[in-house]
């Protein structure tokens, strides 16, 4: 067994979890969305000044939590990409710092790859092949998990992520920041059905639509017209139905192209990733719709749904096991796909 610490600051999150293969020991989140509220959204110079200024805290947090010593720790890891560079930075030089410091392999960790082992944590039977429907602020893709290091990608967005379709129609709705959980909060109070919104889809050259590629842009401008609209002949806007409606659409949309997805490919256990896999009625509306196909649905708990570091180190901790390294030299990379991730390691 390996025992990984891991440092995550790819936005607005700083995070150290020191994980043993699929066991967390401990991991700390210091959130920055207190901060980036009064500005409706991440900035990425505060967010790497915060991560400069809590991230020596936060390691020396995780070693109290898991009891361990650096005797005990057999790899460093950190993010490196794909995430704001800045704030990459922060995480990437900490790590490799430590790594040489005290004298351990390193490990550079694709972000997505992250939130895909993040159900290993609360699964740590769960075997490949599988498909993984990663929904997050800025990735909404369906990946075809093979192998550790071996993804495909059968679909992704075209346009917003779905996370970034919940933080705009908050925006617009003055929900404020972040989007997903507000409007989250804000639909158990309404109804799903009382407008009919458009689901958003891509069209193909030859014809027809694409099976899993999703569109947002559209949804959000419908949005935006209809709450123009309301505007004009209602004394109140009716917020808690539109967000409902607008939810709903939205697992509606993710749902049905993860099930044709798997079933496609003859997948029988979809994972789900990402902030938005916080999503109750994404929840609802996939494993509603998994049990009519008798596929299994894991969803990771709440707390390692956002950013965190227990992924990235259990992501790290597989790589540690079958052999992989990565050179001191690796830089931070603001975008990568997830199908390069072995370009970060040497065999």
């Amino acid at each position: 067994m390996s025992t990984i610490l891991a440092i995550e600051t790819s936005c607005d999150e700083t995070s150290v979890a020191i994980v043993r293969d699929r066991h967390v020991l401990g991991n700390v989140v210091s959130s920055q969305i207190a901060i980036h509220q009064q500005y409706g959204g991440v900035v990425p110079e505060v967010a790497s000044r915060q991560h400069v200024e809590t991230v020596n805290g936060a390691i020396a947090q995780a070693f109290q939590q898991a009891q361990v010593h650096w005797t005990d720790i057999d790899g460093v890891a950190a993010t490196c990409a794909p995430g704001l560079v800045g704030a990459l930075l922060v995480g990437l030089t900490a790590g490799k710092t430590l790594a040489m410091l005290h004298q351990k392999p390193f490990l550079g960790v694709h972000h997505l790859e992250g939130h895909i082992y993040a159900a290993y944590l609360s699964e740590p039977d769960l075997q490949p092949p599988f498909l993984c429907l990663l929904v997050s602020g800025g990735h909404t893709s369906l990946i075809y998990v093979k192998d550790c290091g071996s993804y495909e990608i059968l679909g992704q967005t075209r346009d917003d992520a779905a996370g970034e379709a919940f933080d705009k129609v908050a925006r617009l709705l003055n929900l404020g920041y972040p989007g997903g959980p507000a409007i989250d909060r804000l639909s158990q109070q309404g109804n799903p059905h009382a407008f009919a919104l458009p689901e958003g889809q891509v069209s193909l050259p030859q014809g027809g639509y694409h099976p899993y590629d999703s569109s947002f842009s559209g949804l959000k401008t419908a949005v935006l017209r209809l709450t123009q609209k309301l505007q004009q002949s209602e004394p109140e806007l009716p917020v808690a139905d539109i967000a409902a409606s607008f939810q709903l659409t939205v697992a509606k949309a993710l749902t049905k192209r993860a099930i044709a997805c798997a079933l496609d490919y003859g997948l029988e256990t979809i994972v789900v990733g990402g902030g938005v896999a916080a999503n109750s009625a994404l929840r609802h509306q996939l494993q509603a719709a998994a049990v009519k196909h008798n596929m299994r649905v894991l969803f990771p708990p709440l707390k390692f749904c956002t950013d965190n570091a227990a992924m990235i180190a259990c992501a790290a901790a597989e790589h540690f096991n079958r052999g992989h390294r990565s050179q001191l030299t690796s830089g931070a990379q603001s975008r990568m796909a997830i199908s390069d991730v072995m370009k970060l390691y040497e065999r």
